[in-house]
């Protein structure tokens, strides 16, 4: 007997056959990831070190940052990608900047203007010094480049308040891109710049100590920066008396831990401010740091100095700074620092180093006339 199948079960198989069974279907294709947005925003001002972080609506697929079409001052952008977001930070020259950045399925363009620091108000946390003259008495203790001499006059000038610091030199390094840690011309340091930073960026919480392991061109690059210069050798020792005639220490004869920092009692620098100034409203001129002078060394110089402002080793300071990445002989460095025991930390005292010597004992402050 001829068997009849109902017209629907016939029209119910066709249809399986044309659609199949669901298991082999296509998948539909993804919504295609987009930038939800930007910070800072495309077209704006930022900072030499700003992070410029790109948020994505979803999670995008082998991003690339064009390096091609970035102005860099440092090492090769940094780019983190974490979920939806792409994060970019370097320290970027002053001007313009412009970023491309592609992935699978998009590519965007971000354009900024880099705005570099500007240099500190000259006259900010300066000490006006009056003119005048300062004299040597004799020290058992004193050797033979720091003996009793004719009196020395010295003209009036600004000096610094407290030693420069971290922060502050920071500022000098975004303005500067080529004093940056990675950057900086082998010839202007013994390999040990900046050595405890990490990039661009000091250790925590160390933002008021001085800065170190910078070198004497260093330092002197920053005065440059800052329109002042180092101080000579007579300069600093003169301020450092502040207005004590024959005492050993900027704050008499007599070693005292609560005047300064020295002979490893604290072990490392401390912040600005933390010890009494000396008469002349002068912090840390004994101790924490070592300090560059624009001096040439010379241990015979000062047996029979001029009269009158007296410098080694140039007619005068200008020269110098005008001149300083051509200059090769050893300069001065005075005060002493953390780790000097208590005789280094005598006013008369001038210490003898490579301008190229960047170490964990030296900084710097600057004056000007």
């Amino acid at each position: 007997m001829k068997k009849v199948f109902p017209v629907y079960i016939l029209l119910m198989i066709g249809l399986l056959f044309v659609v199949g069974c669901g298991g082999d279907e296509e998948p539909l294709p993804p919504e295609p990831v987009g930038i939800d947005h930007v910070d800072p925003p495309s077209n704006s001002e930022i900072k030499s070190d700003a992070t410029i972080t790109v948020i994505f609506d979803g999670v995008p697929a082998k991003v690339k940052v064009n390096l091609e079409t970035v102005t860099l001052a440092g090492q090769a952008v940094t780019r983190t990608l974490a979920g939806q977001a792409v994060m970019i930070t370097e320290l970027f020259e002053e001007g313009a900047l412009k970023i491309e950045i592609t992935w699978e399925g998009g590519s965007h363009v971000l354009e900024y203007t880099v705005k570099a620091p500007e240099p500190p108000n000259p006259q900010e946390n300066m000490v006006t010094i009056t003119a005048g003259e300062f004299q040597r008495s004799d020290d058992p203790d004193a050797g033979d480049d720091e003996q009793s001499l004719p009196k020395v006059y010295v003209d009036a000038f600004s000096m610094d308040q407290y030693e420069v610091t971290n922060d502050q030199y920071r500022q000098f390094v975004l303005a500067n891109p080529s004093w940056a840690k990675d950057k900086i011309n082998s010839n202007l340091h013994d390999g040990n710049y900046l050595k405890h930073w990490d990039g661009n960026k000091y250790p925590e919480n160390s933002e008021n100590h001085p800065v170190v392991y910078v070198s004497w061109y260093a330092a002197v690059a920053y005065a440059r920066w800052a329109e002042k210069r180092l101080p000579t050798g007579a300069e600093w020792e003169y301020a450092a008396r502040g207005g004590l005639s024959d005492k050993k220490y900027p704050w008499g004869d007599v070693v005292d831990i609560n005047k300064a920092n020295y002979d490893g009692n604290i072990g490392k620098t401390t912040p600005k401010g933390k010890y009494p100034p000396n008469k002349y409203d002068l912090y840390d001129m004994g101790g924490n740091v070592w300090e560059w002078c624009l001096d040439e060394y010379n241990e015979d110089f000062y047996s029979s100095p001029p009269p009158k402002n007296p410098l080694s080793g140039a007619n005068s300071p200008d020269w110098i700074m005008n001149n300083f990445e051509s200059i090769t002989t050893d300069r001065v460095a005075r005060g002493g620092s953390w780790a000097n025991s208590p005789e280094y930390l005598r006013v008369a005292l001038s210490a003898s180093f490579d301008p190229r010597n960047a170490n964990c004992l030296t900084g710097f402050r600057c004056v000007k006339k």
